[in-house]
């Protein structure tokens, strides 16, 4: 079956070259090309396509950001990130945005066009230098997991809502409970994560993914 790509990158010489080495993959078409996040969302409304390869790095809508809100859009389309770097945290927020693939624009050649087969049969991609970065950060969030002090489900509930902004009145008629309850939780929270402030509930909420809140 024909994959329908599109491509996003704001370097037309970089699209036009990426285009004629994947089409010669007879198993392969481009039916549209984007130079912006603004674009490709525009494009996605349009044409039907089943992968999409995006440079993350495009000015204005970074790709990270155009992905979440084109998989918001069209939920079934493939995406795999592009990049000139293998850097954590790209990739990981790549990822997180919802992509199924990531390569390097270095191995954006048979790597590429592995990575499209793979991504379309469901599974994710992650070309060799991004596979050993992202198994490293796991390795690290295990452990930091493994060693981070215990709250309660509900503990973590009224955390969220407070690094979120919610006054305790607001957080107890959310929760159906006394705002003199909440403030128990508050205290119990920072007593057990050794936490001073509610900036630092912020600040370990946001680091821990108990909110995706960023400053």
């Amino acid at each position: 079956m024909m994959v329908r790509l599109i491509l996003a990158d704001d370097h037309q010489m970089f699209r036009h070259a990426l285009r004629a080495l994947l089409e010669k993959d007879k198993r392969m078409t481009v039916v549209a090309e984007a130079s912006s996040g603004d674009e490709l969302l525009d494009i996605v409304r349009q044409v039907q396509a089943d992968v999409v390869c995006i440079d993350i790095g495009m000015p204005g809508m970074n790709g990270i950001e155009a992905t979440r809100r084109l998989l918001a859009i069209q939920p079934g389309i493939k995406v795999i990130g592009l990049s000139a770097f293998s850097d954590r945290q790209f990739v990981m927020d790549m990822l997180n945005a919802g992509a199924t693939g990531y390569v390097t624009k270095a191995e954006a050649g048979d790597e590429l066009i592995r990575a499209i087969q793979t991504v379309r049969r469901g599974r994710s991609y992650l070309c060799p230098d991004v596979a050993a970065t992202v198994t490293s950060a796991l390795m690290e969030n295990m452990q930091m997991a493994t060693a981070a002090p215990r709250i309660s489900a509900r503990e973590r509930q009224v955390l969220q809502l407070i690094a979120e902004g919610h006054t305790s009145v607001r957080i107890a008629e959310r929760l159906h409970v006394a705002a003199s309850t909440v403030e128990v939780h508050r205290r119990n929270i920072m007593r057990k994560l050794d936490l001073h402030s509610v900036a630092d509930l912020t600040r370990y909420a946001i680091r821990n993914g108990i909110t995706s809140v960023s400053n």
